[in-house]
């Protein structure tokens, strides 16, 4: 089966946050909603359709969105209780078809190709979204194409409450009077150098050699010109839960510099830190490990207020280092570890009341996704050469030496 043959549906929560709330108290429909830091230094997580029509959209200052809708009512949010409905879900669409991937609190990718020999594959992505709107009470849109892109700028099209199918064959002019800001992977910066370019449209890219795009915009230009071209081969991945994650280091040398520990600690943690904010993750326990030359083993852990922020979670596993840590003897192995993951449906944990650091780590998060995990690091983390690199919540095989020094 070619790759013009598939049948791949995104479907998407519509503002998920509210959602969840408006099902706790219906007193909610209709008005204007935030949710997020509810003091001034706060950011808006979620916010309604109602609030939107002030120009209020998530990850803005919860200052700015009060100033431009005063009568929204702002909400804390729970991280615990979205999970909870993301899980029902999850069982729904679990129950209903044979590969799905949760790419987030909110959003799956369902592969249905093959099934229109039984159902017909619109029908079949219908009936489920009814499905999951009785059964969970939650309203709920799709896209459904022959592949992950096209599914999902349709979704975002067919918004609010609404289903798009785009037929086969038709996948550029669907795509040709869209905003470039429409693609997946486009964000703010990406934008803002195409239209230094006079590039607005998607079908301005699709007119341009492919060549030119890489020229301009590198590898990353490459990627934008196929999206923008209705051309995206990716697969859907079978989604499982993951519980935890974790990172070790074994020396080629015992030691007891606690310089050199310390910096290797603080570099894992940064770059677990990141991998769960990559994964639209957040931990609630700690668990760090040490492992002596005599092979004794030590593992102390810490539940935690659910995180994903470096400033919450390196104070605690540097103070279970502390508390582990004998002076007279030599260190063979560390490793810290982060359980009772929860999606947490933001590249960062909105519901910290702390404009700064979440802009800082929102920063931070922006270079390494386009220079690499190492490419900002704690000057006290610099260390550790190569720390682990892989996504864990992507399907990816770690690498096989990933503690090898160079």
């Amino acid at each position: 089966m070619t790759q013009r043959d598939r049948a791949i549906v995104h479907m998407d929560l519509d503002t998920f946050f509210v959602s969840c709330e408006r099902l706790l108290d219906n007193r909610l429909k209709g008005k204007p909603v935030l949710i997020g830091g509810t003091s001034d230094r706060g950011v808006v997580a979620s916010c309604s359709y109602e609030a939107r029509k002030f120009g209020i959209h998530s990850a803005m200052p919860m200052r700015m969105a009060k100033q431009l809708c005063p009568e929204a009512i702002v909400l804390r949010g729970n991280s615990g209780i979205y999970t909870k409905f993301s899980q029902n879900v999850t069982e729904v669409i679990k129950e209903s078809v044979p590969l799905y991937e949760k790419s987030s609190i909110d959003e799956f990718y369902i592969d249905l190709t093959g099934m229109d020999k039984f159902f017909g594959c619109h029908q079949l992505a219908s009936e489920l979204r009814q499905r999951i709107m009785k059964e969970t009470g939650l309203p709920i849109s799709f896209g459904l194409s022959i592949n992950k892109t096209v599914s999902k700028i349709a979704t975002g099209e067919a918004k609010p409450d609404n289903q798009i199918q785009i037929i086969k064959g038709t996948e550029k002019p669907f795509l040709a009077p869209l905003s470039v800001r429409k693609i997946p992977m486009v964000g703010e910066v990406t934008y803002k150098s195409l239209c230094d370019l006079g590039i607005k449209r998607i079908i301005t890219v699709q007119e341009m050699p492919m060549q030119l795009m890489h020229k301009v915009l590198g590898k990353n230009g490459l990627s934008i010109w196929k999206k923008a071209n209705g051309i995206d081969n990716s697969p859907v991945i079978q989604y499982h839960e993951r519980k935890s994650i974790s990172t070790e280091r074994t020396f080629n040398k015992d030691t007891t510099d606690v310089e050199k520990l310390r910096s290797i600690i603080i570099a894992m943690t940064e770059n677990l830190a990141y991998q769960l904010r990559r994964g639209h993750k957040l931990t609630a326990c700690i668990t760090f490990k040490i492992r002596y030359s005599d092979f004794q083993t030590y593992t102390q852990q810490k539940r935690i207020s659910y995180s994903s922020l470096d400033s919450s979670i390196l104070p605690v596993v540097l103070d279970l280092f502390k508390k582990l840590y004998n002076r007279r003897l030599l260190v063979r192995l560390i490793g810290v570890k982060f359980s009772h993951l929860v999606e947490g449906g933001h590249q960062i944990n909105l519901f910290e009341d702390d404009e700064k650091l979440i802009n800082l780590s929102t920063a931070i998060d922006k270079m390494r996704e386009r220079y690499g995990d190492r490419s900002v690091v704690s000057a006290s983390g610099m260390e550790a050469k190569s720390i682990s690199r892989w996504n864990p919540f992507t399907g990816e095989p770690p690498p096989l030496l990933a503690n090898r020094r160079r």
